[in-house]
């Protein structure tokens, strides 16, 4: 299972959901569906953004549990 641990990043950059959804350039509606763990995929380039912009690692937003 992946877990998308995109709502703590943002929480330690003091980042609310409608700045970062504007500086990723992509709808809010779309990042509360990554943040929520709900989306199905995410293009590399919606990840580069993130992580350039949170200045973090995909790890540090993705993360691996076994069922």
């Amino acid at each position: 299972m992946i877990i998308v641990n995109l709502d703590v990043m943002m929480a330690k950059r003091k980042m609310s959901l409608n700045e970062l959804s504007k500086l990723v350039g992509i709808t809010t509606a779309n990042l509360s569906i990554l943040k929520t763990g709900k989306a199905k995929a995410i293009r590399f380039s919606t990840l580069d953004a993130i992580c350039r912009i949170l200045e973090c690692e995909p790890g540090d937003i993705l993360e691996y549990r076994d069922d």
